[in-house]
């Protein structure tokens, strides 16, 4: 599988094979290779978590601009706490939906052999 997906980089005009070979790390799919994918899929959420965050931080202190320059309407209903507390909601349902599956049903959504 990685040997196949990492290939496709070769693809890349000019830098497609020594790219195949840094991202492997040798001259083919390796243990050093399936440690790197394997610390990129647990680093990854992290760092999408940290510049979720870093991006709500700073749409928070600057506000979002208006490109238009109309005049938004006060008696509007704010983002925060409303929206926040409706996803939050729409997020424990999920859960509780999920949960509910699989505890009470867990082969339900499983291979049917």
């Amino acid at each position: 599988g990685a040997t196949v997906i990492t290939n496709l980089l070769s693809a890349i005009p000019y830098i497609g094979d020594p790219l195949v070979k840094w991202v492997w790390g040798g001259f083919s799919v390796d243990n050093a290779t399936l440690t790197r994918f394997f610390t990129f899929h647990f680093l990854l959420p992290f760092l999408l978590s940290a510049l979720l965050i870093l991006h709500l931080l700073f749409l928070h202190e600057t506000g979002s601009n208006n490109p238009t320059g109309l005049d938004s309407n006060p008696d509007k209903i704010p983002f925060h706490p409303y929206y926040s507390y409706k996803d939050l909601l729409g997020v424990a349902v999920l859960l509780l939906a999920l949960l509910f599956l699989t505890l009470f049903s867990p082969y339900t959504l499983s291979d049917p052999k």
